[in-house]
């Protein structure tokens, strides 16, 4: 036997010891006394688990994680995730770039394999300290080739508003804090109007520079990309902001505000049809990403503003003449109907069959039009749509393809491949109520010259009158009756309940104005567009600006 080497044993297993380190052991497994006991190596490869981790290991994976990074244990912490390489630049940026220390994280009960969690920490630079405190959420999962319960890595475990590519960062702001004000000076800010939250930011981003201001000391989330606004988290010492000038309404904001809340998830954007001046802007949920400016979806019978004003331009209906409204109408092999399948009596006028919103009145006129892309032509030529709007902030100025056959009916009626947003559509209601399409902008075009889009012709002012008298209608008995009816002034609107595949209730849309403003709003989910989207226009519309 090697020098040094003994022999134990251990209940009954024979174990070769080494410097008091087993090794090369084996155990006498099983047998009956009769000498037929198995042998095996006890370095055989253990069994990997499989399957969703347990209460237990959820708990100890997530605590142990937490223990890491709040010791300031990057290299652990990433050990004890599904993305070693990842996480730890990330885990060690929060001490070394973003100076955030004395960490206290507090776990919440796990929902499934889901573990909440608060953080509260201290961020200290340059001689200044200030408390920082945000909540977020991890997963534990399995890892694939060890089995071991690990931490699934998302940058949003560090903080919620972590994006992949993005870093978190303390020191001398790079650009001056801003003072936006709104058309009447009032200053406004993330904290009373959340849905600005990256709109403040993407201005402070593009004009902060140049608006008279200087940098303080914050802590902040610099973008993965150019052209992405920073995200501020916390102001350690105030620089001077500079005033940056928008077109926005307070009241209009707060309002716009107030009406998406009583939704899980709906936008509204307010313009000035004379001007293009956006006066409000509101989602809920308020996130980074500003749906009622940079949203694509279906709009659907909201854009039969455009259609009509195609149909008159071109002199197949007037807004007193008939127009026949059957329950349902074919065209080439795709089928469309009416909501529950109703019809108009015969003899019944275009602004009827406009005000009720019956899809069938616009489909048996497509043969009419004789030109699958002149919807696209009547939205870009007419409405502006597809053109570079330079609003001041990030925006989709809505799409309206050249298509063929069943997909050209259906965007007659706002579904298919016609995308829009809330601002999308409320463009469309002011340049239907003025003639003119009138760029939406945010900021004024004085702030940097920048070159605004141009659509290459207007309606005539018959065209005009006759929108608006068939949108007066549809406000006063016709579909958008009840929301209007608290809305005051020379008003109009247009409903619209647009189909989404996969998705059991239509989302709700509306649109509308009264004298010099014009509202569209989005409700998800929301069933027709007078039961939601309605009263979130009206409400906005009810606030002036």
């Amino acid at each position: 036997m090697r020098s040094g080497a003994k022999v134990a044993v251990v209940g009954g297993v024979f174990v070769l010891v080494a410097g008091g380190v087993g090794y090369g052991a084996y155990s006498v497994l099983g047998g009956d006394g009769d000498g037929g006991g198995k042998v095996a190596s006890r370095n055989a490869t253990p069994e990997v688990r499989t399957g969703p981790p347990s209460a237990e290991e959820i708990t100890e994976a997530s605590k142990s994680f937490f223990d890491a990074w709040a010791a300031g244990d990057a290299a652990s912490a990433a050990l004890l995730t599904n993305n070693e390489a990842g996480a730890e630049p990330v885990l060690a940026s929060y001490g070394e770039a973003a100076h955030i220390g004395k960490v206290k994280i507090t776990p919440g009960p796990a929902v499934g394999t889901k573990v909440p969690f608060t953080v509260k920490a201290t961020v200290s630079y340059g001689g200044k300290s200030k408390p920082l405190s945000y909540a977020s959420e991890l997963t534990v999962v399995r890892g694939l080739t060890t089995g071991k319960a690990l931490v699934d890595w998302e940058p949003t475990v560090v903080h919620p508003q972590l994006t992949e590519g993005a870093t978190l960062k303390t020191g001398e702001s790079s650009t001056a804090a801003i003072e936006a004000v709104d058309r009447n000076g009032t200053v406004l800010t993330k904290e009373k109007y959340p849905s600005l939250g990256p709109i403040l930011d993407t201005l402070r981003q593009k004009y902060g520079a140049t608006s008279g201001g200087s940098p303080g000391i914050e802590t902040w989330i610099e973008a993965a990309r150019d052209g992405q606004a920073d995200i501020s988290l916390l102001t350690l010492a105030k620089g001077k902001p500079g005033k940056v000038q928008t077109t926005l309404d307070a009241g209009a904001q707060a309002a716009a505000e107030q009406a998406v809340k009583k939704f899980a998830q709906a936008s509204v954007v307010a313009v000035k049809p004379s001007t293009g001046a956006i006066r409000a802007v509101a989602n809920n949920p308020a996130t980074e990403f500003n749906v009622a400016m940079q949203g694509k979806q279906a709009p659907g019978s909201t854009l039969k503003i455009m259609t009509a004003a195609l149909l008159l331009e071109k002199g197949l209906v007037t807004a007193n003449g008939a127009a026949e409204c059957p329950k349902d109408a074919m065209w080439q092999g795709r089928s469309f109907h009416n909501l529950n399948n109703f019809s108009l009596p015969d003899g019944s006028s275009f602004t009827q069959s406009f005000a009720q919103s019956c899809n069938t009145a616009f489909i048996k006129l497509i043969d009419d039009v004789n030109d699958d892309s002149a919807l696209a032509k009547e939205a870009r030529d007419v409405f502006g749509i597809g053109l570079d709007w330079k609003t001041g902030v990030v925006s989709t100025d809505g799409s309206v393809p050249e298509e063929v056959g069943g997909e050209a009916a259906a965007q007659y009626i706002g579904q298919g491949t016609v995308q829009m947003n809330a601002l999308n559509m409320a463009s469309i209601t002011a340049t239907a109520i003025t003639g003119t399409f009138q760029q939406p902008v945010i900021v004024p075009k004085s702030l940097d010259n920048r070159e605004l889009a141009h659509a290459s012709r207007s309606l005539s002012p018959s065209v005009v009158q006759q929108l608006k008298t068939m949108m007066r209608a549809t406000a006063a008995w016709g579909t958008g009756a009840k929301p209007m009816a608290t809305v005051g002034g020379d008003k109009g609107a247009k409903t619209g309940s647009a189909e989404v595949d996969g998705q059991e209730t239509s989302n709700s849309w509306f649109t509308g104005f009264s004298n010099d403003l014009a509202a569209a709003a989005v409700v998800q989910t929301g069933g027709h567009g007078g039961d939601a989207a309605g009263p979130v226009v009206a409400e906005v519309l009810r606030a002036g600006g």
